[in-house]
């Protein structure tokens, strides 16, 4: 890989994790918080901008890093419409309309819509090139999956595709061949978790982890029976943010057991919990459950089911997964996440010139079936 000194920049809802890549090494690394009190005083997300940049410097002047040297700035982005994975670049002229949905919040109100915006705001300052990578907005899933029962909805595309894709990247390097290679399955199992089908370079099945689709997860309902929820939300007894808070926030795991952190389930399990123990084989025996759909999605050809997120560094979760899937596929374990490993690395593949960028059109990949109608 080359030596390019890159940037790069990872926005969440009350801190900004920033790091600096001299080719694959990390060379520096921070959570930057932000006072949440003060946040909640911002009535965009945009308008927390200054106040961000001026806390990222406050933290970066403390370690002594100055970012004159930078070959490049690389973000996570979202608030986009549906478009193609890969890297895109912010330059004069070119994907103004990128950073212009992310001031607009254009389709997510969450605070990674401020990526593209701090990377523009250094690089003004210091010179390089801007990239996003991956974004959340990516969408290539196969229109098959699109169908639902209701002709009103469609199934989105929300499956965390930055680190699934470099999941998928890493893998193929280490068989000596390219994710555009390779048909593959990618289980990331986090504080959400999404199981995709990567058909030769692109994310063709995944459930939308944030809609309640898919296999529960350490706050997330996933499945639900309709008619039950139907119930449960006309009962007059929950409002609207309620229930959309349990499907989205509090559900799966931490409402069973009270707790979404993998260690506090791990001594409930090693205690003889009997219910934890069903919750969580539950929760694992859902997410197979789902890689098999995903070999389905892929028509059993199959080269790799890969494992990833931070509970994947569980050896009781990984043997129960592989004794349910290893039939379809070896299974290969790549546990923790790489998202600011991604960043860098798709902005180096950009400079390097391994992968062209692409050209952000606003134009969202797919709206609606009415011209089949």
């Amino acid at each position: 890989m080359s030596n390019y000194k890159v940037f790069v920049i990872n926005p969440g809802s009350t801190s900004t994790k920033i790091a600096i890549f001299v080719g694959e090494n990390k060379l520096f690394s921070k959570n930057v918080s932000h006072d949440a009190d003060k946040l909640k005083a911002f009535k965009e997300i945009r308008d927390q901008l200054p106040f961000r940049m001026e806390t990222i410097q406050y933290e970066l002047d403390k370690a002594g890093i100055s970012l004159e040297d930078m070959d490049a700035y690389s973000a996570i982005n979202g608030g986009l419409v549906g478009c193609e994975g890969g890297v895109y670049e912010l330059a004069d002229g070119v994907n103004e309309v990128l950073l212009e949905h992310s001031r607009m919040c254009f389709s997510n109100k969450h605070p990674n819509t401020l990526g593209s915006q701090i990377a523009v705001e250094m690089q003004q300052k210091y010179g390089g090139r801007v990239f996003i990578v991956n974004p959340p907005d990516v969408d290539e899933l196969d229109d098959v999956e699109r169908v639902t029962g209701f002709r009103d909805f469609f199934r989105e595309s929300a499956g965390h595709p930055l680190n699934q894709k470099e999941n998928c990247i890493r893998y193929a390097a280490l068989q000596g061949k390219k994710y555009e290679d390779l048909d593959l399955i990618v289980c990331h199992i986090g504080g959400g978790v999404t199981v995709g089908a990567h058909r030769k370079g692109r994310l063709v099945a995944c459930n939308s982890a944030m809609s309640g689709d898919g296999p529960m997860a350490p706050t997330r309902s996933g499945w639900l029976p309709a008619t039950k929820l139907l119930r449960l939300c006309f009962s007059g007894e929950h409002t609207e943010k309620d229930l959309y808070d349990r499907i989205t926030k509090n559900g799966g795991l931490i409402d069973h057991l009270g707790t979404s952190d993998g260690l506090e389930i791990q001594n409930m399990l090693e205690s003889g919990d009997k219910y934890a123990k069903l919750v969580y084989d539950a929760f694992i025996y859902q997410i197979a459950k789902a890689a098999g759909g995903c070999a389905a999605a892929l028509r059993g050809k199959v080269d790799a089911i890969i494992l990833t997120g931070g509970l994947s560094h569980s050896k009781y979760l990984v043997s129960e997964i592989e004794s349910y899937v290893s039939w379809i596929a070896p299974v290969s374990v790549q546990a923790g996440e790489f998202e600011m490993e991604a960043l860098a690395a798709g902005a180096i593949r950009a400079m390097d010139g391994s992968e062209e960028t692409k050209i952000y059109t606003g134009v969202p990949i797919f709206e609606n079936f009415d011209y089949l109608r």
